[in-house]
């Protein structure tokens, strides 16, 4: 197994990483303390090819590979910038764009992906219901067959991006005798009659992406846009959250280098009873535990990203593993980032005590750290593990 990243790779890397920091992450600190959604920070996400970065160059994106999407992940969250609007992409970018990339028709790939590659539309997806977290494949929001379509009836909620969208890959049941076998996705537009989108929700972290209720009462959908076919919905769900388990993660990564990156610097500055707190061991052995983290989170997002670059779409072990050390683990190393700042950790100036609060998310959403815990276990003792 080859480790190392391709020159051209290290320099894309190298480029986010840079750019970011000068361009977006100034402006993070002000839309994290207003809670709000910034069109001008995704107006530069978008005008820097983020966006559309896995979609192919005739629909405006960049045709980047998985691993390259997680060394973009990685080199945003290293520069600083907040993980609402991290979500907001990881949201808009995989989730719904990349889900269209995959199952969406020649007409639809034409007309969905360049507006969200540019920017000038935002996506989002549709699963979560208020009875149905976890437990997807119980979803009651209904889709019932008429003569050029269908009717949409339900409610989805903690839906990213949704008072913003433009677009909304939504998922709703044909037929619930047929469980999860009668899950369909449909393209839904802003506009159509009966979608509604709820008031934003006021977050403890991630805070500007605009997060709401999805609500459809009666909305009429055509039969050209459903997405990837009538009882294809379970797949496409599945294919869209094992997105979540490494392009998404990979923001965490950064987020914890860059808190570790803090840390250090804190640590060489930081004095008390006349000499570094570098040279407390309470200090030393949280940096080095930071860095043991980011080490192994990095090789568990990787190997999630190199396997479907090579193909295997449907990893789930790995991919379980990787989200449930990123969000059990990753919290406790964002507290100890706290910890070592002390009272100024504790201060919304200093970006460790945003870094605290947005990463508690990483156990809860794309499938919480007990349903991971849950997969794995399931695997292991069918005999599948290795």
């Amino acid at each position: 197994m080859d480790f190392d990243l391709a020159p051209e790779q290290r320099m894309f890397r190298e480029t986010v990483y840079r750019w970011a920091k000068e361009e977006v992450a100034p402006l993070c600190e002000d839309a994290d303390l207003r809670g709000a959604f910034s069109p001008e920070i995704w107006g530069r996400l978008a005008g820097f090819g983020i966006l559309g970065l896995p979609f192919p160059e005739e629909f405006g994106g960049s045709g980047a590979d998985i691993v390259t999407c997680c060394l973009a992940g990685e080199a945003l969250g290293h520069a600083g910038v907040d993980g609402g609007h991290l979500l907001a992409w990881g949201a808009h970018t995989y989730l719904c764009g990349h889900n269209i990339l995959s199952f969406g028709t020649d007409e639809q790939k034409r007309k969905y992906l360049p507006r969200l590659a540019s920017g000038e539309w935002i996506g989002c997806m549709g699963l979560t219901e208020p009875g149905s977290g976890s437990d997807a494949a119980s979803l009651s929001t209904s889709a019932r067959r008429t003569g050029s379509g269908y009717v949409l009836n339900g409610t989805k909620t903690f839906i990213t991006n949704a008072p913003v969208s433009d677009v909304f890959v939504i998922f709703a049941n044909v037929d619930k005798k047929l469980k999860h076998e009668g899950i369909t996705a449909f393209i839904v537009e802003k506009g159509t009659p009966g979608l509604s989108t709820g008031r934003p929700f006021h977050k403890m972290g991630c805070r500007c992406s605009a997060t709401s209720e999805v609500i459809l009462e009666d909305c009429e959908v055509p039969a050209e846009n459903v997405l990837g076919g009538e009882g294809m919905g379970w797949i496409i769900a599945l294919s869209g959250v094992e997105w979540d388990r490494c392009t998404l993660l990979s923001p965490m990564l950064g987020c914890a280098m860059f808190n570790l990156d803090a840390c250090a610097r804190y640590a060489n500055e930081r004095r008390q009873f006349g000499r570094p707190i570098r040279s407390f061991q309470a200090i030393s052995r949280r940096i080095a535990d930071m860095k043991v983290f980011v080490e192994a989170l990095r090789l568990a997002i990787y190997r999630v990203a190199w396997a479907k670059d090579k193909g295997r779409m449907l990893n789930p072990l790995q991919a379980a593993v990787s989200k449930v050390y990123a969000g059990d683990r990753g919290f406790e190393m964002a507290s100890e980032a706290v910890q070592v700042f002390g009272g100024y950790g504790f201060m919304h100036e200093y970006p460790v005590e945003r870094n605290f609060r947005d990463s508690k998310l990483a156990a809860i959403g794309g499938g919480t750290s007990d349903i991971m815990r849950m997969i794995v276990s399931r695997i292991m003792l069918m005999g599948f593990g290795v």
